[in-house]
Protein backbone atom coordinates (compact mmCIF):
# COMPACT_ATOMS: atom_id res chain seq x y z
CA UNK A 1 0.00 0.00 0.00
CA UNK A 2 1.80 3.52 -1.02
CA UNK A 3 1.59 5.84 2.09
CA UNK A 4 0.98 9.09 1.37
CA UNK A 5 3.20 12.40 3.43
CA UNK A 6 0.29 13.69 5.28
CA UNK A 7 -0.27 10.05 6.50
CA UNK A 8 3.10 9.21 7.35
CA UNK A 9 2.81 12.55 9.15
CA UNK A 10 -0.27 11.59 10.67
CA UNK A 11 0.77 8.44 11.78
CA UNK A 12 3.87 10.68 13.83
CA UNK A 13 1.87 12.68 15.31
CA UNK A 14 -0.44 10.43 16.57
CA UNK A 15 2.96 8.16 17.80
CA UNK A 16 4.50 11.18 19.55
CA UNK A 17 0.69 11.78 21.45
CA UNK A 18 1.07 8.25 22.59
CA UNK A 19 4.49 8.37 24.09
CA UNK A 20 4.76 12.00 24.98
CA UNK A 21 3.56 13.15 28.59
CA UNK A 22 0.09 16.07 28.12
CA UNK A 23 0.19 18.97 29.78
CA UNK A 24 -3.24 20.37 28.67
CA UNK A 25 -4.32 21.53 32.16
CA UNK A 26 -4.83 24.88 32.36
CA UNK A 27 -3.21 26.67 35.34
CA UNK A 28 -6.15 27.49 38.03
CA UNK A 29 -6.15 29.89 40.84
CA UNK A 30 -7.56 28.52 44.69
CA UNK A 31 -10.94 27.60 44.44
CA UNK A 32 -12.03 31.79 46.15
CA UNK A 33 -11.14 32.90 42.58
CA UNK A 34 -13.81 31.60 41.36
CA UNK A 35 -16.36 33.35 43.21
CA UNK A 36 -19.31 34.71 41.51
CA UNK A 37 -19.96 38.91 41.36
CA UNK A 38 -22.08 40.52 43.43
CA UNK A 39 -25.50 41.55 43.08
CA UNK A 40 -25.68 45.17 41.25
CA UNK A 41 -26.29 47.30 44.52
CA UNK A 42 -25.99 51.19 45.42
CA UNK A 43 -25.16 54.34 42.98
CA UNK A 44 -22.87 53.95 40.21
CA UNK A 45 -19.56 54.76 40.69
CA UNK A 46 -17.83 57.72 38.97
CA UNK A 47 -14.94 56.40 36.78
CA UNK A 48 -11.77 59.01 37.22
CA UNK A 49 -9.35 59.29 34.10
CA UNK A 50 -6.56 56.92 34.57
CA UNK A 51 -2.92 58.48 36.30
CA UNK A 52 -0.35 58.75 33.09
CA UNK A 53 1.19 55.69 31.89
CA UNK A 54 4.91 55.35 33.61
CA UNK A 55 6.95 55.10 29.78
CA UNK A 56 10.09 56.78 31.11
CA UNK A 57 13.15 55.20 32.95
CA UNK A 58 12.67 53.06 35.54
CA UNK A 59 15.50 55.20 37.99
CA UNK A 60 14.27 56.45 41.62
CA UNK A 61 15.83 56.99 45.13
CA UNK A 62 15.58 54.12 47.18
CA UNK A 63 13.98 55.45 51.28
CA UNK A 64 17.04 53.74 52.38
CA UNK A 65 19.68 55.68 50.28
CA UNK A 66 23.04 56.66 52.36
CA UNK A 67 22.50 53.76 54.73
CA UNK A 68 25.01 51.27 55.67
CA UNK A 69 24.91 47.62 54.16
CA UNK A 70 22.03 46.69 56.50
CA UNK A 71 19.84 49.31 54.33
CA UNK A 72 17.51 49.50 57.44
CA UNK A 73 17.93 53.43 58.12
CA UNK A 74 15.06 55.45 56.44
CA UNK A 75 15.96 58.45 54.58
CA UNK A 76 13.16 60.91 54.76
CA UNK A 77 14.25 63.33 51.84
CA UNK A 78 14.70 60.03 49.74
CA UNK A 79 11.26 58.92 50.91
CA UNK A 80 9.66 61.65 49.69
CA UNK A 81 10.99 61.70 46.21
CA UNK A 82 10.15 57.91 45.87
CA UNK A 83 6.82 58.91 46.59
CA UNK A 84 6.51 61.84 44.29
CA UNK A 85 8.30 59.94 41.55
CA UNK A 86 6.23 56.91 41.68
CA UNK A 87 3.01 58.47 42.71
CA UNK A 88 1.49 57.47 39.04
CA UNK A 89 2.44 53.53 39.55
CA UNK A 90 0.86 53.31 42.76
CA UNK A 91 -2.21 55.28 42.26
CA UNK A 92 -3.03 52.52 39.29
CA UNK A 93 -2.02 49.76 41.64
CA UNK A 94 -4.72 50.98 44.64
CA UNK A 95 -6.97 52.25 41.83
CA UNK A 96 -7.54 49.37 39.98
CA UNK A 97 -7.82 47.57 43.30
CA UNK A 98 -10.13 49.14 44.43
CA UNK A 99 -12.39 49.19 41.31
CA UNK A 100 -12.20 45.65 40.77
CA UNK A 101 -12.98 44.90 44.54
CA UNK A 102 -15.80 47.10 44.45
CA UNK A 103 -17.52 45.56 41.76
CA UNK A 104 -16.51 42.11 42.74
CA UNK A 105 -18.95 43.39 45.88
CA UNK A 106 -21.41 45.68 44.18
CA UNK A 107 -21.41 44.15 40.95
CA UNK A 108 -21.29 47.94 39.09
CA UNK A 109 -20.50 47.09 35.75
CA UNK A 110 -18.78 51.24 35.87
CA UNK A 111 -16.28 49.51 37.97
CA UNK A 112 -15.11 46.98 35.90
CA UNK A 113 -14.81 49.19 32.75
CA UNK A 114 -13.11 51.76 34.36
CA UNK A 115 -10.41 48.72 35.74
CA UNK A 116 -10.12 47.72 32.32
CA UNK A 117 -9.35 51.16 30.93
CA UNK A 118 -7.01 52.01 33.60
CA UNK A 119 -5.14 48.65 32.81
CA UNK A 120 -5.63 49.21 29.03
CA UNK A 121 -4.86 52.52 29.20
CA UNK A 122 -1.02 51.61 30.55
CA UNK A 123 -1.03 48.55 28.05
CA UNK A 124 -1.27 50.08 24.83
CA UNK A 125 1.20 52.73 26.25
CA UNK A 126 3.58 49.67 26.87
CA UNK A 127 4.50 51.24 30.10
CA UNK A 128 6.91 50.03 32.90
CA UNK A 129 8.88 48.36 30.54
CA UNK A 130 11.99 50.64 30.29
CA UNK A 131 15.02 48.35 30.21
CA UNK A 132 16.89 51.31 32.17
CA UNK A 133 16.18 50.88 35.78
CA UNK A 134 18.04 50.53 38.82
CA UNK A 135 17.31 48.30 41.60
CA UNK A 136 14.39 50.31 43.00
CA UNK A 137 13.05 50.82 39.30
CA UNK A 138 13.19 46.89 39.28
CA UNK A 139 11.22 46.31 42.48
CA UNK A 140 8.74 48.78 41.50
CA UNK A 141 8.46 46.89 38.27
CA UNK A 142 7.18 43.57 39.85
CA UNK A 143 5.35 45.13 43.03
CA UNK A 144 3.02 46.18 40.26
CA UNK A 145 2.76 43.65 38.21
CA UNK A 146 2.11 41.50 41.41
CA UNK A 147 -1.19 43.99 42.32
CA UNK A 148 -2.37 44.13 38.76
CA UNK A 149 -2.27 40.30 37.80
CA UNK A 150 -3.67 39.48 40.99
CA UNK A 151 -6.82 41.16 40.93
CA UNK A 152 -7.59 40.60 37.62
CA UNK A 153 -7.28 36.70 38.22
CA UNK A 154 -10.66 37.78 40.32
CA UNK A 155 -12.38 38.53 37.21
CA UNK A 156 -10.82 35.75 34.80
CA UNK A 157 -11.36 33.08 36.89
CA UNK A 158 -15.25 34.17 38.52
CA UNK A 159 -18.19 32.03 37.40
CA UNK A 160 -19.40 35.34 36.81
CA UNK A 161 -17.57 35.47 33.46
CA UNK A 162 -17.32 39.52 33.48
CA UNK A 163 -14.92 39.58 30.89
CA UNK A 164 -16.71 37.64 28.27
CA UNK A 165 -17.57 41.12 26.73
CA UNK A 166 -14.97 42.84 26.65
CA UNK A 167 -12.18 40.07 24.86
CA UNK A 168 -10.37 42.58 22.75
CA UNK A 169 -9.60 44.56 25.57
CA UNK A 170 -8.43 41.77 27.65
CA UNK A 171 -6.16 40.34 25.06
CA UNK A 172 -3.89 43.87 25.26
CA UNK A 173 -4.07 43.85 28.70
CA UNK A 174 -2.56 40.29 29.09
CA UNK A 175 -0.04 40.56 26.53
CA UNK A 176 1.22 43.53 28.46
CA UNK A 177 1.24 41.41 31.52
CA UNK A 178 3.16 38.50 29.44
CA UNK A 179 5.56 40.94 28.60
CA UNK A 180 5.82 42.70 32.10
CA UNK A 181 6.24 39.05 33.72
CA UNK A 182 8.73 38.17 31.10
CA UNK A 183 11.14 41.15 32.13
CA UNK A 184 10.60 39.92 35.54
CA UNK A 185 11.83 36.79 35.02
CA UNK A 186 15.16 38.64 33.51
CA UNK A 187 15.27 40.83 35.95
CA UNK A 188 15.80 38.43 39.05
CA UNK A 189 16.92 35.71 37.67
CA UNK A 190 20.42 34.09 38.34
CA UNK A 191 20.96 36.07 41.02
CA UNK A 192 23.91 34.85 43.29
CA UNK A 193 22.39 33.25 46.56
CA UNK A 194 24.01 36.17 48.67
CA UNK A 195 21.30 38.79 46.91
CA UNK A 196 18.64 36.55 47.04
CA UNK A 197 15.72 37.95 49.66
CA UNK A 198 12.62 39.23 50.36
CA UNK A 199 12.44 41.01 47.05
CA UNK A 200 12.97 37.89 44.92
CA UNK A 201 10.23 36.56 46.55
CA UNK A 202 7.53 39.17 45.50
CA UNK A 203 9.18 38.64 42.19
CA UNK A 204 7.98 35.00 42.17
CA UNK A 205 4.44 36.12 43.54
CA UNK A 206 4.25 38.52 40.54
CA UNK A 207 5.38 35.65 38.06
CA UNK A 208 3.09 33.23 39.53
CA UNK A 209 0.08 35.84 39.77
CA UNK A 210 0.56 36.51 35.76
CA UNK A 211 1.42 32.55 35.04
CA UNK A 212 -2.11 32.04 36.34
CA UNK A 213 -3.51 35.05 34.38
CA UNK A 214 -2.47 34.24 31.23
CA UNK A 215 -2.01 30.53 31.32
CA UNK A 216 1.76 30.28 31.33
CA UNK A 217 3.30 27.48 32.38
CA UNK A 218 6.68 28.78 32.34
CA UNK A 219 6.09 31.51 34.19
CA UNK A 220 4.68 29.21 36.84
CA UNK A 221 7.94 26.62 36.78
CA UNK A 222 10.33 30.03 37.13
CA UNK A 223 8.35 30.57 40.01
CA UNK A 224 8.10 27.43 41.58
CA UNK A 225 12.31 27.66 41.19
CA UNK A 226 12.32 30.86 42.94
CA UNK A 227 9.99 29.13 45.83
CA UNK A 228 12.51 26.44 46.13
CA UNK A 229 15.37 28.27 45.89
CA UNK A 230 13.82 30.53 49.14
CA UNK A 231 13.09 27.60 50.99
CA UNK A 232 16.57 26.11 51.33
CA UNK A 233 17.49 29.54 52.52
CA UNK A 234 15.55 29.39 55.77
CA UNK A 235 17.73 27.49 58.09
CA UNK A 236 16.92 25.00 60.67
CA UNK A 237 15.98 27.88 63.11
CA UNK A 238 13.14 29.12 60.78
CA UNK A 239 15.82 32.03 60.34
CA UNK A 240 16.65 33.82 56.62
CA UNK A 241 19.99 35.12 56.46
CA UNK A 242 19.56 37.67 54.22
CA UNK A 243 17.06 38.93 56.03
CA UNK A 244 19.02 38.97 59.64
CA UNK A 245 21.32 41.26 57.78
CA UNK A 246 18.52 43.94 57.89
CA UNK A 247 19.38 44.23 61.65
CA UNK A 248 16.56 46.48 63.41
CA UNK A 249 14.60 45.49 60.54
CA UNK A 250 15.47 41.88 60.48
CA UNK A 251 12.01 40.40 62.01
CA UNK A 252 9.84 43.18 59.97
CA UNK A 253 11.72 41.73 56.84
CA UNK A 254 11.34 38.28 58.22
CA UNK A 255 7.73 38.81 57.99
CA UNK A 256 7.74 40.75 55.07
CA UNK A 257 9.10 37.71 53.01
CA UNK A 258 5.72 35.60 54.23
CA UNK A 259 2.97 37.05 51.85
CA UNK A 260 4.48 36.22 48.84
CA UNK A 261 6.05 32.96 49.27
CA UNK A 262 2.57 31.72 51.22
CA UNK A 263 0.56 32.99 48.26
CA UNK A 264 3.41 30.95 45.90
CA UNK A 265 2.90 28.16 47.83
CA UNK A 266 -1.16 28.47 47.44
CA UNK A 267 -1.47 29.04 44.23
CA UNK A 268 1.09 25.59 43.60
CA UNK A 269 -1.17 23.89 45.35
CA UNK A 270 -4.19 24.38 43.11
CA UNK A 271 -2.21 23.08 40.53
CA UNK A 272 -0.85 20.27 42.11
CA UNK A 273 2.18 21.44 43.30
CA UNK A 274 2.92 20.68 46.84
CA UNK A 275 5.47 22.69 48.13
CA UNK A 276 4.64 22.29 52.02
CA UNK A 277 7.41 20.16 52.98
CA UNK A 278 10.45 22.13 50.97
CA UNK A 279 13.06 21.82 52.88
CA UNK A 280 11.38 20.39 55.53
CA UNK A 281 8.12 22.13 56.24
CA UNK A 282 11.02 25.59 55.59
CA UNK A 283 8.00 27.94 55.58
CA UNK A 284 5.96 26.85 58.41
CA UNK A 285 9.08 26.95 59.92
CA UNK A 286 9.62 30.71 59.31
CA UNK A 287 6.09 31.54 59.69
CA UNK A 288 6.21 30.15 63.40
CA UNK A 289 10.09 31.54 63.78
CA UNK A 290 8.15 35.58 62.58
CA UNK A 291 5.09 34.51 65.30
CA UNK A 292 7.33 33.71 68.43
CA UNK A 293 9.30 37.23 67.48
CA UNK A 294 6.48 38.95 67.46
CA UNK A 295 5.57 37.74 70.88
CA UNK A 296 8.85 38.19 72.30
CA UNK A 297 11.91 39.75 70.05
CA UNK A 298 15.06 38.52 72.26
CA UNK A 299 15.96 35.86 69.73
CA UNK A 300 15.82 38.42 67.44
CA UNK A 301 17.57 40.74 69.08
CA UNK A 302 20.52 38.53 69.64
CA UNK A 303 21.09 37.35 66.35
CA UNK A 304 21.03 41.15 65.05
CA UNK A 305 22.48 42.57 67.74
CA UNK A 306 20.01 45.03 67.66
CA UNK A 307 16.57 46.28 69.40
CA UNK A 308 13.95 45.45 66.73
CA UNK A 309 11.76 47.98 64.96
CA UNK A 310 8.33 46.93 65.57
CA UNK A 311 6.14 50.14 63.65
CA UNK A 312 5.74 48.04 60.53
CA UNK A 313 4.84 44.90 63.00
CA UNK A 314 1.89 46.82 64.97
CA UNK A 315 -0.05 46.94 61.58
CA UNK A 316 -2.80 43.82 60.93
CA UNK A 317 -2.82 44.33 57.48
CA UNK A 318 1.09 43.03 57.09
CA UNK A 319 -0.24 39.82 58.41
CA UNK A 320 -2.05 38.85 55.54
CA UNK A 321 0.27 35.82 54.51
CA UNK A 322 -2.30 34.24 57.31
CA UNK A 323 -4.91 33.55 55.04
CA UNK A 324 -3.25 31.89 52.52
CA UNK A 325 -0.47 30.43 55.27
CA UNK A 326 -3.79 28.96 56.87
CA UNK A 327 -4.83 27.29 53.67
CA UNK A 328 -1.87 25.24 53.56
CA UNK A 329 -1.04 24.11 57.08
CA UNK A 330 -3.83 23.21 60.00
CA UNK A 331 -3.13 26.96 62.11
CA UNK A 332 -3.73 26.14 66.00
CA UNK A 333 -6.17 27.00 67.58
CA UNK A 334 -4.27 30.71 68.42
CA UNK A 335 -2.84 31.06 65.28
CA UNK A 336 -6.67 31.28 64.01
CA UNK A 337 -7.46 33.40 66.45
CA UNK A 338 -4.95 35.64 65.34
CA UNK A 339 -5.85 35.50 61.94
CA UNK A 340 -9.22 36.79 62.80
CA UNK A 341 -8.26 39.45 65.01
CA UNK A 342 -6.21 40.91 63.04
CA UNK A 343 -8.63 40.40 59.49
CA UNK A 344 -10.47 40.63 56.83
CA UNK A 345 -7.44 41.20 55.26
CA UNK A 346 -7.14 43.62 52.07
CA UNK A 347 -4.20 44.54 50.54
CA UNK A 348 -3.73 45.88 47.33
CA UNK A 349 -0.04 44.25 46.98
CA UNK A 350 -1.70 40.44 46.96
CA UNK A 351 -4.78 41.79 44.60
CA UNK A 352 -7.03 43.69 47.15
CA UNK A 353 -9.50 41.39 49.46
CA UNK A 354 -7.73 38.07 50.16
CA UNK A 355 -10.40 37.01 52.85
CA UNK A 356 -12.46 37.11 50.20
CA UNK A 357 -10.18 34.75 48.52
CA UNK A 358 -9.44 32.39 51.52
CA UNK A 359 -12.03 33.12 53.96
CA UNK A 360 -15.20 33.87 51.93
CA UNK A 361 -17.44 32.85 54.77
CA UNK A 362 -15.72 34.92 57.33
Amino acid sequence: MHTTPWLLALLFTSTLLAVSPVFADSLVPPPGYYAPVGKASGKPQHCSAPPPPYTAKLEFRSKYEGSDQARATLNTTAEKAFRDSTAPITELERGVTDQVTRYLRDGQREQLECALQWLGNWAQADALLSTEFNHTGKSIRKWALGSLSSAYLSLKFSDSHPLAPYQRQTQVIESWFAKLAEQTVKDWSDLPLKKINNHSYWAAWSVMATAVAIDRRDLFDWSIEQFRIAANQVDDQGYLPNELKRRQRALAYHNYALPPLAMVAAFAQANGVDLREENHAALRRLAERVMQGVDNQDAFRERTSEKQDMEDLHKDVKFAWLEPYCSLYACSPQLQEERHEKGPFKTFRLGGDVTRVFTPQH
